[in-house]
């Protein structure tokens, strides 16, 4: 396909808006407004449909505002109804100059919906659009359901656009004013009258090749006419449909940020700008950096999250989660494509977990400015992978800690470990633990009773050193849980606990861990290695 310019309107604040629960107040949409023509760089915005409410009236108004001031009004688009120029007199009161028009472009919505003959309802729209016209307004024309059209009803939708893009086909007194007060309008057509026609799936039934075989049809019968295609998302293929048309010849598309719409949703805009951009090499106004941040200002104002896979702006999509990724991309990018972060105001990522490997965990290192040798990077993996096992993920928020607690402490130089354990809680019964830990060599095993599950696992150890070492275990003074400072995620959970030794010592270690009662299980433990390695002679109880 030969490199061409693609108008984008953007029809967040409108169709978006129909997205079930979700209501953008007036100053949510100005805001998004301001961000979608004055960061994104859209070429048109569709802001609102006209005589819905008060609140709508608003924004629209503050919306045309700024647009005047920025030189973009004829940027802003307002949804209007043939319904006697109350639409028209709407807009204008918003400042607005354009209007898109919605008239029907299936043959059973204009005879079932409406209870009109094609000439009836032609007659209308031409009347409505002569209005707009007096009053300053650039028209869009809409042919609602147009999908269902082609399949059904052709004749009709040719009838319809033959009667919208003919130099002469009325003359004025087939036509009567709206009231007394306005002039009757002379409805001569010609195809500039009509800037755009708008071609929407209403209902998301197609598929590629229809778009494709219709689009041509409309193409080659109206070759001078602009068309637009407005998606749907209900066979998850409005995005394959919206590039079907710019692929047939259509000059427009329109979206909605995060594929925000009814039912299933429109074409999301970053996926669509991507694929045009990369596989069609078609030329947009869009300003890729900004589309992060207009993902995340939408998701905030609908309340609608963004999954986390999504193309271009969920969480997770610039994160490489295998270790040999990682370390494909360590040598000259093996595991690049053209979608790279930084064009859309992202970074890639290397998650730490299970399937890290080394590779995701130097360059999570280099990136903190962290060196460590061969063998403190094998402890750390393991360490990340054991987090991993247990279904957390570890951000790189997270490594300095996790660094930090594995090389302050090698459990291979432990002279007590612990072997296996188990605790339990079940209703109406104390929580219990039965312990095996090795001392010096030696293993010992017991179970104890306790108000929670540490304390249990704690007086089982307690058992094991007055019975079988004859020997004071230290006394908790202080106990406190927390998330490590500064980490994204809930994976890790820091237990600090303090300890008063036999010898009147203040002792205080901490333990990292997803769980917390394993967590202070580490921490006892490394209490207990550092009072063994300190320990002289028994102490008698």
């Amino acid at each position: 396909m030969k490199s061409s310019y693609i108008e984008i309107l953007d029809c967040t604040l409108r169709d978006g808006e129909q997205t079930s629960g979700v209501s953008f107040l007036p100053h949510e949409k100005v805001v998004m407004a301001r961000k979608l023509l004055g960061a994104v760089n859209v070429d048109r915005i569709e802001v609102a449909s006209a005589r819905v409410s008060d609140r709508d009236k608003e924004a629209v108004a503050k919306i045309c505002h700024y647009a005047d001031r920025l030189g973009r009004l004829n940027s802003v688009e307002v949804l209007g109804f043939v319904d006697g120029g109350q639409s028209v007199d709407w807009i204008c009161s918003c400042g607005g100059r354009v209007i898109n028009l919605l008239c029907k472009g299936s043959l059973k919505h204009c005879t079932q919906q409406l209870h009109k003959t094609p000439e009836q309802h032609i007659a209308d729209i031409l009347q409505e659009v002569a209005y707009a016209h007096e009053r300053g307004l650039s028209v869009n024309l809409y042919l609602e359901d147009w999908s269902n059209g082609m399949k059904d009803s052709p004749k009709y939708v040719y009838q319809l656009m033959d009667a919208l893009t003919s130099p002469a086909l009325t003359s004025p007194a087939q036509h009567s004013s709206f009231n007394v007060q306005r002039s009757t309008f002379n409805v001569q057509r010609s195809t500039s009258n009509v800037q755009r026609f708008m071609l929407p799936d209403t209902l998301g039934v197609m598929n590629p090749l229809q778009v494709v075989e219709y689009f041509r049809k409309m193409i080659k019968r109206y070759p001078d006419v602009h068309f637009d295609f407005h998606a749907h998302n209900d066979y998850d293929l409005a995005v394959s449909n919206s590039l079907a048309a710019v692929l047939s010849g259509a000059r427009g598309l329109h979206v909605t940020v995060n594929g925000l719409g009814e039912r299933c949703g429109n074409a999301p805009l970053a996926s669509v700008q991507a694929i045009l951009k990369d596989q069609f090499h078609a030329q947009t106004s869009i300003v890729e950096s900004q589309l992060n941040d207009i993902s995340r200002m939408v998701e905030s104002f609908s309340g609608i999250a963004v999954a986390p896979n999504q193309p271009i702006v969920g969480e997770y999509v610039f994160t490489q989660v295998a270790g040999v990724h990682a370390d494909g991309d360590s040598k000259d990018r093996l595991y690049y494509n053209e979608l790279i972060p930084e064009r859309f105001g992202r970074k890639r990522e290397y998650a730490l977990g299970k399937n890290s490997g080394k590779a995701s965990i130097v360059r999570n290192l280099e990136e903190l400015g962290l060196e460590l040798t061969p063998e403190q990077t094998r402890r750390v993996t393991e360490r990340i992978t054991e987090l991993g096992e247990k279904k957390e993920i570890v951000t790189q928020e997270d490594l300095p800690y996790i660094v930090s607690d594995v090389l302050k402490h090698d459990a291979a130089d432990d002279k007590v470990k612990l072997i296996s354990y188990f605790v339990s809680t079940s209703y109406g019964l104390k929580p219990g633990a039965n312990v095996r830990v090795e001392i010096n060599g030696q293993q010992y095993e017991a179970g104890a009773t306790g108000d929670g599950q540490y304390d249990a696992f704690v007086k089982a150890l307690r058992y094991i050193y007055k019975k079988y070492l004859n020997r004071t275990f230290p006394i908790l003074a202080n106990y406190q849980v927390s998330i490590p400072p500064g980490g994204r995620t809930d994976a890790l959970v820091q237990t600090v606990i303090s300890w008063h030794t036999g010898d009147g010592h203040l002792l205080r270690t901490r333990g990292l861990d997803a769980d917390q009662t394993e967590a202070a299980i580490k921490a006892t433990f490394k209490m207990l290695n550092i009072v063994e390695n300190e320990y002289k002679s028994p102490v008698s109880q």
